[in-house]
């Protein structure tokens, strides 16, 4: 069976591989592939169209189609595709919840990396803070 959708997310982040990680558990069709951004050929390599920041600033999702959703709407087309997340995709439909979940996406992606630090996780690529997520 074709994957349906490819996720390109940052490796580095124990939030973002936490996420990862319950998709892949409520994906039991194998609809999605997930990418690590840092692995040689992946993010930029492959998806030239897509810059760094914007593959560190959120979760990128690509369908079949060649659609890029980003960050909450990225999120929200991922468990749109997974069967055990129908339920949360239809109640991030109601209305108001692109706003809200927008915001804490945004919320959440901006101080991952501190979240990282508070988990005592390393931030192999970002000890100098040249991810600029430490801010």
């Amino acid at each position: 069976m074709d994957t349906m959708l490819t996720a390109l997310y940052d490796g580095n982040c124990v939030v973002c591989r936490s996420t990862c990680g319950a998709m892949r558990a409520l994906d039991w069709r194998k609809r999605i592939k997930f990418v690590d951004l840092h692995e040689s050929g992946a993010g930029r390599e492959r998806y030239p169209e897509l810059s760094r920041e914007q593959l560190m600033r959120e979760i990128h999702v690509l369908d079949g189609d060649g659609k890029v959703y980003a960050g909450f709407k990225a999120t929200r087309r991922m468990l749109r595709e997974a069967p055990l997340g129908k339920p949360l995709w239809l109640l991030l439909l109601l209305p108001g919840m692109d706003a809200l979940g927008a915001r804490v996406y945004r919320f959440i992606a901006r101080r991952r990396y501190r979240i990282n630090a508070l988990l005592g996780k390393d931030l192999p690529d970002c000890a100098d803070d040249s991810c600029g997520m430490l801010r």
